[in-house]
């Protein structure tokens, strides 16, 4: 099976709000939560809980744990089996936050309408 192209959502100014999240995790979080990605890679839309789960309107969020630490970063598909991922945060609830939902809509947005400029 062919693997899954994963890419950082990159904003207008270069920023890349999920790589950011990433390098900015320990060691042991960030280990786990490469390796997560992996499996995204690995398994695309296959992929279900514990790794992935959809949260709404084509926004799916990636997990990790390290000890009692909750990693979450969300991602979209993209054509051409390309997997978006656009932002990261330590989950501290039980429900994901609307604002992180809400971030990763409105990057997706940018994302969809940047791609169709290109075109």
């Amino acid at each position: 099976m062919a693997r899954f192209e994963v890419e950082f959502y990159e904003k207008e100014n270069g920023d890349q709000p999920a790589k950011e999240y990433l390098l900015g995790l320990d060691t042991k979080m960030r280990a786990k939560m490469v390796n997560t990605i992996a499996i995204l890679a690995d398994n695309g839309y296959e992929l279900r809980e514990p790794y992935s789960k959809h949260l709404s309107e084509g926004i799916f969020e990636l997990r990790a744990k390290a000890g009692s630490d909750i990693s979450r970063v969300l991602y979209f598909f993209y054509v051409d089996k390309r997997i978006i991922l656009t932002n990261g945060f330590i989950k501290k609830a039980q429900k994901t936050p609307k604002g992180e939902i809400d971030k990763a809509k409105k990057y997706r947005a940018d994302y969809l309408q940047r791609k169709e400029s290109e075109k």
